[in-house]
């Protein structure tokens, strides 16, 4: 895997220098000109570590072996939905091989999480002809009754069309033909969108799948109720269908749906993070914390989402340890537990280690894909860019040459909120 120690050096090379300054009120003063001037001296001679990390990843005996890793995981265990037994299954057989990886104060951290389960699901079209049609409920929807919901469709690009034409979505399915823009924007139709069309009385909402590519494969995903709302039925339609539904009505057709969920919520269950660590010599109590989250949806093995962020983390702590690195300060792992359910295990986390803020010099995630990498996304102070720009450099061969502003991620942005600095990798698809 080409790509991980872009994680790998940004770790080692802050773990070696003075902490690093999100410019916040967090017990951490600014670096002066001259320390800025020293600490890019002292990355700088970590360039021979910087080549014998890479070699190792990409060439050396750990060439593959998270591929290997997630594998057998994905193949052994297979989604991992929160609440599910196994999503517990796969806790256990990560926290029992970090452990023979030899890895320090590997254990487990309580957390309660929501558990929710997906029955069968159908969607007819009935009019103007017959056509089943692909659909997946989205993450925490409530179901339909028994004999499902029969009624007549809205079809609407916007939220904004949707106000316009609310007096006509009594009692109907809207439908949300919206165009994808960027996941960041348009993935508001699948969070919100039950919210809004409950408020101008719809029955239920049908969200044309959040991509911008499809081969006919509805996505899932969670939403968000509004305990004030009304909550209706909720499901991912596939492109081809909200686009065909969205000409239709375009022809002033009458389009009938008729949709049967049988999802279920239950009680919320027991689960955890997963920690393990590199223990810092000089400043032990310091933390580096890199992560993914190890849940998935039910739907798929959750290899890509986000098994590979959780294990090429994993992966970073295994080749500091193979070479025999030691770091100033800890290096903390963490596998997140319930973040497709809204980040649920790493607000918990956050509310129980947050006493030690001032702590935690960088929080990493590795949740947007294993793709080329052309970069970091950072969120700090200027003090703090400046180290992560020597840092850059030395990630030139791994193609690595970027630093913008932007580091985020629903696991760690709690962290950044309150002022610790955060990364996340820039890549392409390829």
């Amino acid at each position: 895997m080409q790509y991980l120690p872009f994680l790998l050096l940004t770790i080692l090379g802050i773990t070696q220098l003075s902490p690093l300054s999100s410019g916040k009120a967090i017990g951490k003063p600014s670096l002066s000109e001259q320390t800025i001037k020293d600490v890019e001296a002292e990355i700088f001679s970590y360039k021979a570590v910087a080549k014998a990390l890479i070699h190792m990843a990409v060439e050396g005996k750990a060439q593959n072996r998270s591929y290997e890793r997630l594998s057998l995981l994905v193949d052994m265990v297979g989604p991992r939905l929160s609440g599910s037994k196994n999503l517990e299954q796969a806790i256990q057989v990560l926290y029992h091989s970090l452990k023979e990886d030899r890895l320090q104060n590997v254990h487990l951290e309580p957390v309660k999480v929501p558990h929710w389960e997906r029955g069968e699901e159908s969607a007819l079209m009935k009019a103007p002809r017959r056509q089943p049609m692909a659909i997946l409920g989205l993450g925490n929807s409530i179901g339909t009754p028994p004999n499902g919901i029969t009624a007549e469709v809205l079809v609407v690009t916007s939220f904004s069309e949707l106000q316009q034409r609310a007096l006509e979505a009594k009692g109907k399915i809207v439908v949300y033909n919206q165009p994808f823009i960027s996941y960041q924007e348009t993935v508001k139709y699948r969070t919100q969108g039950a919210v809004q069309a409950a408020l101008v009385g719809a029955v239920a909402a049908l969200v044309r799948s959040v991509t911008p590519f499809s081969i006919y494969s509805p996505h899932t995903g969670i939403l968000e109720y509004q305990e004030d709302v009304p909550k209706i039925p909720s499901a991912c339609i596939t492109v081809e269908d909200a686009e065909m539904m969205g000409r239709l009505a375009s022809q002033g057709l009458r389009i009938v749906i008729q949709l049967k969920m049988c999802e279920k919520k239950y009680p919320d269950a027991d689960s955890f993070n997963t920690v393990a660590e590199i223990t810092g010599w000089k400043y032990p109590d310091e933390v580096v914390l890199i992560s993914g989250h190890l849940d998935s949806w039910d739907v798929g093995q959750g290899a890509l989402d986000d098994g590979v962020g959780a294990f090429i983390s994993w992966e970073a702590l295994s080749l500091i340890k193979d070479l025999d690195l030691r770091p100033k300060r800890t290096l903390r792992l963490v596998f997140w537990t319930a973040e497709e359910q809204g980040g649920i295990g790493s607000l918990q986390y956050y509310l129980q280690h947050k006493g030690n803020i001032s702590k935690y010099s960088l929080v990493m995630e590795s949740d947007l894909g294993t793709f080329f990498p052309i970069g970091l996304q950072f969120t700090g102070s200027e003090e703090a860019k400046a180290i992560m720009r020597e840092i850059v450099k030395l990630l030139q061969p791994l193609n690595i040459t970027q630093l913008l502003d932007g580091g985020e991620g629903t696991d760690i942005n709690f962290w950044i909120q309150a002022g610790v600095p955060g990364k996340k990798k820039l890549s392409r698809a390829t």
